[in-house]
């Protein structure tokens, strides 16, 4: 589904600049002045950069215009679902929010309400102040991407920071490679306009590469764990709430790394790489820790 209301964006736009920049030096100068674009080694290594290109613009596009996950209108939590053990809840003591058993919500607080939105939200769903609406399984509101990545969109921004990092890291090694050729019959203009690409190059690709790479540790970590970063801190305060009370504390969607990598990724690799499926489920219900496990009456964190 696509989004409503898109503008322009700055953010948007000059990702899409240094995407262009990257890929036209890294072609037309790199790969050409170490390699030569008329040989086999050249022809090669520019097919594989174009590739990685166009799955980011592919991956990167999409993240931009889909739509991160609508709460439908009607949407209404049914507590006595025996498919669903556990709910989230907005607790009235400590003023976060918790998961608590299916029988416990009457006593531990409230069903998750946005008075913004003026409806209930489901599990993992938060609203977004910048969107002014809720995001089904929201992760976080990306300015460089002028959109929320959340429910159905999230696969597309993981595999995108992906692919740029490993196309940010290849290009890097081309820029290196073409430093140790000896410039020939190169003219005092064309020795400076290299000079200035190569110094630009170093100055987007470097800090990108790492940023790239810290931001794609970041989400492997979350999604080995089935976390959101909006569950990742509300984790350590209710991690910090438990131990307070005697307790211990665990994500109730951590179901197994393989489980959840293939919960949010897909079923097997091939998905990984190329994300042409769709996201999984509806974003109203996820899998559990307590799914196999019967519901008790008793309160657990």
């Amino acid at each position: 589904m696509k989004r409503k209301g898109f503008g322009f964006s700055l953010p948007v736009t000059a990702v899409i600049l240094v995407i262009g920049f990257i890929y036209f030096s890294t072609v037309f100068t790199f790969i050409d002045r170490w390699l030569s674009l008329a040989s086999s080694p050249g022809i090669a290594n520019a097919a594989a950069f174009t590739a990685l290109a166009l799955m980011c613009v592919y991956n990167y596009s999409i993240a931009v215009f889909r739509d991160p996950g609508r709460v439908p209108p009607n949407y209404m939590p049914d507590v006595e679902d025996p498919q669903s053990p556990v709910h989230e809840i907005k607790r009235k003591d400590e003023a976060f929010d918790g998961i608590r058993m299916k029988l416990c919500v009457p006593q531990g607080g409230d069903l998750r309400y946005c008075q913004k939105c003026s409806h209930f939200k489901p599990p993992r769903a938060h609203h977004c102040r910048v969107c002014k609406r809720c995001v089904l399984r929201m992760d976080h509101h990306c300015i460089w991407i002028n959109n929320c990545v959340g429910h159905t969109n999230y696969k597309v921004f993981f595999v995108f920071v992906v692919y740029a990092m490993t196309a940010c890291v290849y290009s890097l090694v081309l820029l290196v490679g073409s430093l140790t050729v000896e410039p020939q019959d190169e003219d005092q203009e064309m020795g400076s306009y290299l000079r200035t690409i190569y110094v630009i190059s170093g100055l987007v690709l470097v800090p990108l590469s790492i940023a790239l790479g810290v931001l794609l540790g970041w989400h492997v970590y979350l999604s080995l764990q089935n976390k959101t970063t909006i569950e990742y801190h509300e984790g350590v305060r209710a991690m910090w709430l438990a131990e307070k009370g005697g307790q211990v504390y665990k994500h109730p969607y951590d179901i197994g790394a393989y489980e959840n990598l293939t919960l949010i990724l897909g079923p097997n690799i091939l998905s990984w790489l190329c994300p042409t499926s769709k996201h999984i489920g509806s974003g109203l219900r996820f899998r559990t820790a307590f799914d196999s496990a019967p519901v008790s009456s008793g309160t657990k964190p």
